[in-house]
């Protein structure tokens, strides 16, 4: 459902390419208005309109709900950043803002690429004292910017994992801590912030970011990483169709980039030019689905391996297997009922 939901919101802001006027902006406008309105920013940049366009967001409760608020606050972002010299100006005209819209303005001027937005952020400080923990958390570097956002986690090293092995008491009772870093991987709402960051900038830095999420369209690693991926897929195909200069800046980069995504991409530009979206579609949902009934590719094997009985894969075959530093065709086999614990360990790890 969050998977349709994430398609349905993208598609709200698609509006056919000729409808590049960029008409001016009632604070008593609908959602709607605004949304076609940011949509067609790009072409006929209108600065002078967007606090009013701001103002709608913050009238509809645009942003009650922040992971289904990525486009507007990347767009408010953009557009912070596109002019540096009246940056601060723009940010002072969206005041007043709600108290529990605040943490908008906050993220929005850290995220907005300015080379002096910590300057910005401590002067416009004081009209957010609410705000207070989360404006020392960027300033102290504790919360990304955007362009700082790493795609995924990192992978811990064999090492590593063997030592985690040794180290921790297989007896201890393991608590549970909620895991608040921030990835491209596992928010998905930070692929709304680069199309909403593009369409106020027209910047093609955050379209190549998006081109990096493209291999995990091919993943079964992870529900989070085949959804992501899924989405930059289908948003850069369905919004290509529609903007003849991105499908040629995709064009552009398809020589240039490694193997692993010029493949999804070369799907993309094909599906922009022939508008095929459908395919594109049916394709990411049959993925979806595929890994709702099987799971991943690795717990699919680890289930096979398991099932051996006699032999066990050693811990050190699992982790380099896993980091793909030996070929492995069969297990090393070791004795006695170590299989399910391993197992269990290399599970842990996914």
């Amino acid at each position: 459902m969050r998977y349709a939901a994430l398609v349905i919101s993208m598609f709200l802001l698609i509006q056919p390419a000729n409808a590049v006027a960029t008409p001016e902006i009632d604070p008593r406008a609908s959602l709607s208005v605004v949304q076609q309105w940011i949509y067609n920013y790009r072409a006929k940049p209108d600065y002078a309109h967007v606090p009013a366009a701001v103002r709608v967001l913050f009238h509809a409760q645009s942003f009650k709900e922040p992971e289904n608020s990525g486009i507007y606050l990347g767009f408010i972002a953009g557009a912070i950043g596109s002019n540096p010299a009246k940056a601060e100006q723009l940010v002072n005209s969206f005041f007043p803002v709600p108290p529990e819209d605040e943490w908008v303005i906050v993220r929005a001027i850290a995220y907005s690429g300015l080379p002096d937005w910590r300057n910005l952020l401590r002067r416009v400080a004081p009209k957010m004292p609410g705000r207070r923990v989360m404006i020392d958390s960027y300033l102290a570097g504790t919360l990304p910017t955007l362009t700082a956002i790493p795609l995924e986690e990192a992978t811990p090293g064999m090492l590593e994992k063997l030592r985690g092995v040794f180290t921790k008491n297989p007896f201890a009772k393991e608590e549970r801590k909620l895991n608040t870093s921030l990835t491209f991987a596992g928010s998905q709402d930070l692929l709304d912030t680069l199309w909403g960051y593009y369409f106020a900038t027209g910047s093609h830095a955050p379209i190549l970011r998006i081109m990096q999420m493209l291999p995990w369209s091919k993943s079964r690693d992870t529900a989070d990483r085949l959804t992501v991926g899924s989405m930059a897929r289908y948003t850069l195909a369905s919004y290509a169709v529609r903007d003849a200069g991105l499908r040629e800046f995709l064009r552009s980069e398809l020589a240039r980039q490694p193997a692993a995504i010029k493949a999804p991409l070369a799907e993309v530009i094909q599906a922009a030019d022939t508008v095929q979206l459908g395919a594109v579609r049916k394709d990411a949902l049959a993925a979806v689905e595929e890994f709702k009934t099987k799971g991943s590719d690795s717990r699919r094997n680890l289930d096979f391996w398991g099932q051996v009985g006699v032999g066990a894969v050693a811990l050190g075959c699992v982790s380099a297997a896993a980091l793909g530093q030996v070929a492995i065709g069969i297990p090393c086999v070791i004795g006695g009922s170590a299989s399910q614990g391993l197992l269990s360990f290399w599970e842990k790890q996914q």
